[in-house]
């Protein structure tokens, strides 16, 4: 799907965000295996494979969270935006054994997941966002989490809730816990995220969390099965 995006300079920059956000959701309900997913009928070889997926960028989650802030800290720059980066590493802990539990009860063991390693697109999330958080410019990882979190807002809570109701998968009640979770607990996120990078003026910054966010957008479609 094709967005025309405007400058920061020419509107709200973080409307650009919300932008990206939708343009995430726009592309997602448009691809066979998201779309299923979030209607409650997709089989469980598609949800396995993106659970596996999920688990394979949410286990970086904290340190690339921690790593950014903590960097930021160092930098001596935007210490409300290094705190929020540190606070969100904490909120990750642990979410990595939420999708090993939902897997283990789709019959799908620990050691199966880790040997089927990552696809190309989950390699390309993680080697940007390291490149930011160890490298690049670290506000832009918030890009990131942005786009994320507004997904999960959006389709994260229906998508359990429809699996559910659906039941076409065995023990499906059982492997919605990331799901859940993240639509829940995301919608405060996001409002917060939102009101913190509006004190965020520095133009190039800007540019760099609209980047990771518009990469983030690119490369998620891809953790689902290819079409």
């Amino acid at each position: 799907m094709q967005t025309t995006m405007e400058s920061p300079k020419s509107m709200d920059w973080v409307e650009l965000l919300e932008q990206e956000g939708r343009a995430l959701v726009a592309a997602l309900d448009a691809h066979p295996d998201a779309s299923r997913l979030f209607a409650g009928t997709l089989d469980r070889e598609g949800y396995v494979h993106y659970l596996v997926q999920t688990y394979h960028y949410v286990r970086w989650s904290l340190p690339l969270l921690k790593g950014a802030g903590t960097r930021l800290k160092h930098l001596g720059r935007h210490p409300r935006l290094a705190d929020l980066l540190l606070q969100k590493a904490e909120e990750e802990r642990g979410h990595e054994r939420w999708l090993l539990t939902d897997l283990k009860n789709l019959g799908c063991s620990e050691e199966r997941v880790l040997s089927t390693g990552p696809s190309p697109a989950v390699e390309a999330y993680t080697s940007w966002n390291f490149f930011t958080s160890r490298a690049g410019i670290p506000t832009a990882f918030l890009g990131t989490a942005y786009v994320l979190e507004y997904l999960s807002v959006t389709r994260a809570t229906g998508a359990a809730e429809h699996l559910i109701q659906a039941n076409a998968i065995a023990n499906i009640g059982k492997a919605v816990t990331f799901l859940r979770g993240h639509g829940g607990l995301d919608e405060d996120h996001v409002a917060e995220l939102t009101s913190v990078l509006r004190t965020l003026t520095d133009v190039e910054e800007q540019s760099a969390v609209l980047l990771s966010a518009r990469t983030t957008r690119v490369v998620y479609p891809g953790f689902f099965r290819e079409r």
